[in-house]
């Protein structure tokens, strides 16, 4: 199982409208592929008070399907939060393997 990772550090003045845009409709886009079984949306505890920062966690059962995603649908997908939020955050992804644990 992979953990495809999201960072965005926002400027404080969207993170309402960022918040509730990524739940209401870029999430849900995302989860529509079809291409993750689950995700999480967390923010980080030791921010600077002029930003925020966020990691949205997709949960992806394998390469060939986060492929496709990055193929097919990254690309439209990240086009539409870069025009909604241009120079007001910055973002990085991360591939992450689930080695251990459990999902208690």
């Amino acid at each position: 199982m992979l953990i495809y990772n999201v960072t965005i550090q926002l400027d404080q003045e969207i993170v309402t409208d960022w918040l509730e845009w990524m739940q209401q409709t870029h999430i849900p886009e995302v989860m529509d592929t079809g291409l993750f079984t689950e995700y999480q949306l967390l923010r980080l505890m030791d921010d600077k008070p002029e930003v925020c920062t966020y990691a949205v966690q997709y949960l992806c059962p394998g390469l060939d399907e986060l492929a496709v995603y990055q193929a097919d649908h990254a690309p439209a997908l990240q086009l539409s939060h870069r025009e909604r939020y241009e120079g007001k955050f910055v973002a990085f992804r991360t591939l992450l393997e689930r080695v251990g644990g459990s999902a208690r």
